[in-house]
């Protein structure tokens, strides 16, 4: 879905980077806090520039420093995701080591992985009280 090869800086330093500010500003959003969207950069007169990227960008969005203090509130770095449904592994992985012996249990396999995700597309995501 995502193009980092047109980017300027393609260090993968930078795209963790951008992938945490990612979760901190989903993390932001959830508690209510009004913020910047990570890729208005330039909206803000920033630049990707050469061999730095992002890095001013960054720089101030972390430290609530756009327009003289917008950008992630300090709090952010200390909450947990607001959803507790972002703790829940989506398609856990048991019996990753046992192969099925035969096509029978091939087969099985394949129907219980099925029904699992069609019955995880109808659940209600759980909230937390925080």
């Amino acid at each position: 879905m995502y193009k980092y090869d047109s980017r300027i800086n393609i260090f993968p330093e930078e795209v963790l980077l951008h992938e945490f500010l990612h979760s901190l500003e989903r993390t932001s959003t959830e508690y209510g806090y009004q913020i910047p969207a990570l890729h208005d950069y330039e909206k803000y007169g920033y630049k990707n520039e050469p061999l730095i990227g992002e890095k001013k960008w960054y720089t101030d969005y972390m430290n609530k420093k756009i327009n003289g203090n917008e950008g992630l509130p300090e709090e952010v770095y200390k909450l947990k995701p607001a959803k507790n449904y972002n703790f829940r592994v989506s398609n856990p992985i048991t019996n990753v080591f046992v192969e099925p012996s035969n096509i029978l249990e091939e087969i099985q396999e394949l129907c219980r992985t099925v029904i699992r995700n069609v019955k995880s597309m109808f659940e209600e995501p759980t909230t937390s009280s925080n």
